[in-house]
């Protein structure tokens, strides 16, 4: 598929860059002139991504997380957030509301939210070869 525009980002899991992806993709997605509604919406996907990431991928280590988004042709801004972590042995488990293996602290509604506030979501995963989140999301063309 053809692109308009590209960025590629690679940062260590540490809690803090967390904010910086998601400010990141906001700051890349302003091209497509969202509402705040929909910049909103795409941050807080962002942020609930690359948090996984830090809190499952990597548990008791830092390891890297890579970031890629993307303007497609008809508005559309295409997210990848890839880890090389412990991967997710059944994702179809990992995407029903309220599972979590981060403790009784996690809500278990990370990819519930993604998938609400996204147009489209994939998952794919390998145990101990990582996980890859895939996210896109049309922006409305205002006139």
């Amino acid at each position: 598929m053809k692109f308009e525009n590209y960025m590629i980002l690679e940062f260590p899991s540490k809690s803090a860059n967390e904010a910086f992806a998601r400010s990141a993709v906001a700051c890349f997605a302003a091209q497509l002139d969202p509402t705040l509604e929909e910049l909103g919406d795409i941050r807080t996907a962002v942020s609930e991504a690359v948090t996984n990431c830090i809190v499952h991928a990597y548990p008791n280590a830092y390891g890297i997380i890579t970031l890629r988004c993307r303007i497609l042709k008809d508005n559309v801004l295409d997210i990848v957030v890839k880890d090389k972590g412990v991967g997710i042995p059944d994702i179809e488990q990992a995407r029903k509301p309220m599972f979590t293996t981060g403790g009784s602290e996690r809500s278990g509604m990370g990819f519930t939210i993604m998938e609400s506030f996204m147009t489209a979501l994939e998952i794919t995963s390998s145990p101990e070869k990582g996980t890859t989140v895939h996210m896109r999301r049309r922006i409305q063309r205002r006139i």
